[in-house]
């Protein structure tokens, strides 16, 4: 990977943020040449109106964080940030049902995402902390069987973010299918490079000016 930048998403979830939160995260994300934005729902218009004309995306989380609301509102977030201008989904999997084993449950939940993102690449988030790696490998599966273009680690909301061994795990399952998304608790370069080294091509966090600033000079990224 030449450009780190390329690889990050840079993020804003927080409950608290504010307008002007999102217009100062879009003019970062055009001054460090990240590959998008990612915002709840109701900020992807501000968001996509501050970066139209630039080549960074907007990226948009439903179902999120916990995954457990009803498939016809999760498909129908999707389908509205898609029409606000959102040019990806970051979508959490119904978590609950997938560890009381329903996995035919968590599969339809996800076609209906997907197809309610109508192309748009769609990023299934597992929060790997909450999970068994039996469950991550299914999950995994499901994601693919779905048409995910991402399965991805964690929310940042729970208990535990990105490790070196889920993105292994997930990389190996997943087989060049789809790409791997490591998220939460990505704070610095080392950790960064370390992700990506196991197997994401995409990395999401809020930490992403500091982890580009922390390139040694040379290193080729």
């Amino acid at each position: 990977m030449k450009n780190l930048a390329q690889a990050i998403d840079h993020t804003l979830l927080k409950p608290e943020a504010t307008e002007e939160d999102i217009a100062r995260l879009c003019a970062e994300a055009r001054e460090y040449g990240f590959f998008s934005v990612c915002v709840n729902t109701s900020r992807v218009a501000r968001a996509a109106a501050e970066l139209q004309g630039s080549d960074v995306r907007v990226a948009a989380v439903t179902g999120f964080p916990l995954g457990a609301m009803e498939t016809a509102a999760k498909a129908f977030e999707t389908a509205r940030a898609v029409e606000l201008g959102a040019r990806e989904i970051d979508t959490v999997l119904a978590i609950g049902m997938l560890r009381e084993g329903r996995t035919e449950s968590v599969l339809r939940d996800l076609v209906e995402v997907v197809r309610a993102a109508g192309g748009t690449p769609v990023k299934v988030i597992f929060e790997t902390c909450l999970l068994t790696d039996a469950q991550k490998l299914t999950a995994c599966a499901i994601a693919i069987d779905a048409g995910a273009a991402f399965v991805k680690t964690s929310t940042g909301f729970s208990s535990g973010g990105a490790t070196l061994a889920d993105v292994r795990l997930m990389a190996g399952a997943v087989a060049g299918r789809c790409q791997v998304k490591a998220s939460g608790g990505i704070r610095d370069t080392g950790t960064a490079l370390a992700l990506i080294e196991a197997g994401a091509s995409r990395l999401g966090t809020s930490n992403g000016i500091a982890i580009v600033k922390g390139l040694p000079a040379g290193s080729g990224y």
